[in-house]
């Protein structure tokens, strides 16, 4: 049985430079970098400026298949450029052959990069869409936060796109309602018993009721029993 060579620490030769590889290797690699660099922003110049904007699914997976084929190709003798230079061509067509597709056959497209999708309508969170979606009430809340939304109450509509953004309709000052409040340490004040009489909104769902001081209830929505007192302020903008 042959043992392998011990390996010396702290080998500088061996840190820096590849025993298998020659010095002068350094400058093809150069050259490897320069190559697959121009092939990269020559597929994004292909994409679109849209491809460097916030990726779909389909983006993102032909980003991470350009940038394994151009990694690869950077710093590894045995993968030859011209290799590398059909994968660059095949996914670059693959992009512009399925963003026709998606646009001329709508149903194609929402199966590839997904459909929007409604989380919250008049104020009150669709529970089962959120649970599709893989989403928390955490992760939705806080990017309604980034919206300057204080409460529910203020959202006529959220839709998820396909993207991943959160895309919020809001109701006009004067049409308002009691929301649930989003606020962090707000959300953290549930109540089975409520302490005052008033409008309280469901913490899972966000539907509001009018409970009776020291009343208990279940959501009439998702039969959930725990409350927080609801929220009546407008929306600063």
């Amino acid at each position: 049985m042959l043992l392998a060579s011990p390996i010396e620490p702290f080998d500088w030769k061996r840190i820096f430079l590849s025993d298998d590889a020659p010095a002068l290797f350094l400058l093809e690699i150069a050259f490897r970098c320069i190559v697959t660099y121009l092939m990269v922003l020559g597929a994004l110049r292909v994409t679109g400026r849209r491809g460097v904007r916030q990726l779909s699914i389909f983006e993102l997976s032909i980003i991470l298949a350009l940038g394994s084929a151009a990694g690869d190709a950077m710093f590894y003798d045995d993968v030859p450029l011209l290799h590398v230079a059909v994968v660059f061509v095949l996914v670059s067509a693959l992009y512009l052959i399925f963003n026709r597709l998606t646009e001329q056959y709508p149903r194609f497209s929402d199966w590839l990069e997904g459909a929007p999708i409604l989380l919250i309508e008049e104020g009150e969170i669709k529970i089962e869409a959120l649970k599709n979606q893989n989403l928390t009430q955490k992760e939705l809340f806080g990017e309604l936060r980034q919206h300057q939304v204080e409460h529910l109450g203020q959202v006529r509509r959220a839709y998820i796109e396909a993207t991943g953004n959160v895309s919020i309709y809001f109701f006009e000052t004067e049409d308002v309602r009691p929301g649930l409040p989003i606020w962090p340490e707000r959300v953290q004040q549930t109540q089975q018993r409520v302490a005052e009489a008033g409008a309280h909104a469901c913490a899972c769902c966000g539907h509001v009721q009018t409970l009776p001081r020291g009343g208990t209830a279940n959501c009439v929505v998702c039969h959930k029993d725990k409350w927080i007192s609801a929220c009546t302020s407008k929306r600063l903008a």
